[in-house]
């Protein structure tokens, strides 16, 4: 990995990927495609990009009992227990709506009403991922959503992954479809004879798919486009080297853009550090996508004292942080712009994206100094609620009209002045 010093202004930052013009005209073709043809469309499409023709997308509730009967009840167990510990830090999210009624009479509130349908891709083929099911389910679920549709592309033999599946049945999903990329986004988004419309989709994919997502919205919800991986170590001599470089890897093996950043206030740190992440990432299984990643994303950044260390991760603005130093607590109250922040040598960032309990959904690429992970608040809408009194209206009518007259509007103020108002707002 890089060593460097800190300097003020440092980027730490990758561009954004918004895809290639073949590819953004691949998508938009696709989407045009599956608006005018439907399941037709999306049949084709499945055939030419995952290699499977298939009579049903809809996954029966036979192969949901076949996946969930494949893995072993200690399998089951440990999605079981994610998923609890995922409802309960979801369900403390919940927030109501509230009314407040003031002397005059006037009646003031927001009504919290959730979304009715819910789109939820999960990537699939070659990999699966039941912590993507749980991720963006369990939220769903707590804020009230009825309907939660998901998608996700098909292997070869035409099957999902049993352990996406089994994830799906104990957090409750009961409408699944089999199939991916930016046919599944154009089929949520605009519905298709199989495939009812939802309101909002979320989850993580490829290139393909969040170019779709970026294409449909507006004509639907959607939670963010993602980028790449990333993770920040911030640690000082207190920090394990060993440790700190397998958390850096924990990220780099995702992709070969993901970017693993130590930012440290020791230099011998950085040293060991650099030196165990080369060591360890030539054990690997993904060692290529590893040592890529690192070769162009990872850097080490070696600062004067806290102070800069925390400017920096400020700067940088991770997905996750981890905090590595004798004082955990205080250095996170200084930290602004963090998706998530792992404390303490056992906060690992793994434990995060599987067991821990708070969403692993989270804004990458600097965006986390202006969003927040994935949350109840997410599927729900906030309706204003407005019931004026006579009073308040009298004392204020006059007001009202003037302030529309301000703007040039003639029509708001005779619509205050219609209701009987005279110039003494009597």
């Amino acid at each position: 990995m890089k060593i460097e010093r800190f300097a003020e202004g440092i980027s730490l930052k990758r561009s954004v990927d918004a895809g290639t013009a073949d590819q953004r005209k691949a998508v938009q073709d696709i989407i045009h495609d599956v608006r005018k043809s439907g399941d037709s469309a999306v049949h084709n499409f499945t055939e030419r990009f995952d290699g499977v023709r298939l009579e049903e997308l809809l996954v029966s509730e036979r192969e949901m009992e076949e996946a969930t009967a494949s893995l072993s009840a200690e399998q089951l167990a440990i999605i079981q227990e994610a998923a609890d510990n995922i409802e309960m830090f979801h369900e403390k999210q919940i927030r109501n709506s509230w009314f407040t009624t003031d002397d005059t009479g006037t009646m003031l509130g927001q009504k919290l009403t959730p979304l009715d349908a819910v789109g939820v891709y999960v990537p699939g083929g070659t990999a699966a991922y039941p912590s993507s099911v749980l991720m963006n389910v369990m939220p769903a679920k707590a804020a009230g959503v009825e309907r939660i549709v998901m998608v996700s592309p098909p292997g070869k033999d035409g099957k999902l992954s049993p352990a996406v599946l089994a994830a799906a049945k104990i957090a409750g999903v009961k409408e699944i479809y089999k199939v991916g990329g930016a046919q599944a986004i154009a089929a949520l988004a605009y519905g298709t004879k199989t495939i009812k419309k939802v309101d909002k989709i979320v989850g993580p994919g490829n290139i393909y798919v969040a170019l779709a997502k970026r294409e449909v919205f507006g004509d639907v919800a959607i939670d963010m486009i993602a980028g790449p991986s990333e993770i920040a170590v911030l640690a000082d001599e207190s920090a394990i080297a060993s440790e700190v470089a397998a958390d850096l890897l924990s990220q780099a093996e995702h992709d070969a853009r993901a970017c693993s950043v130590l930012v440290t206030v020791s230099a011998s740190l950085a040293e060991e550090v650099a030196a165990e992440v080369t060591k360890q990432a030539a054990l690997l299984p993904r060692r290529e996508i590893a040592e890529a990643s690192i070769k162009d994303y990872g850097r080490i950044v070696v600062c004067g004292n806290m102070t800069e260390a925390i400017e920096a991760v400020n700067e940088l603005a991770p997905e996750h942080l981890e905090i590595m130093t004798k004082d955990g607590l205080e250095v996170m109250a200084k930290i602004r712009h963090a998706g998530a922040i792992f404390i303490g040598r056992y906060s690992s960032e793994p434990v995060g994206d599987y067991f821990a309990g708070p969403n692993h959904v989270l804004p990458t690429n600097g965006t986390a100094r202006f969003s927040s992970p994935l949350n109840v608040d997410d599927f729900q809408k906030k309706s204003s609620i407005i019931m004026y009194s006579e009073t308040a209206f009298r004392q204020n009518a006059e007001k009202i009209a003037d302030f529309a007259r301000m703007e040039g509007l003639e029509a708001h103020a005779r619509a205050i002045e219609s209701r009987g108002v005279n110039e003494s707002g009597k």
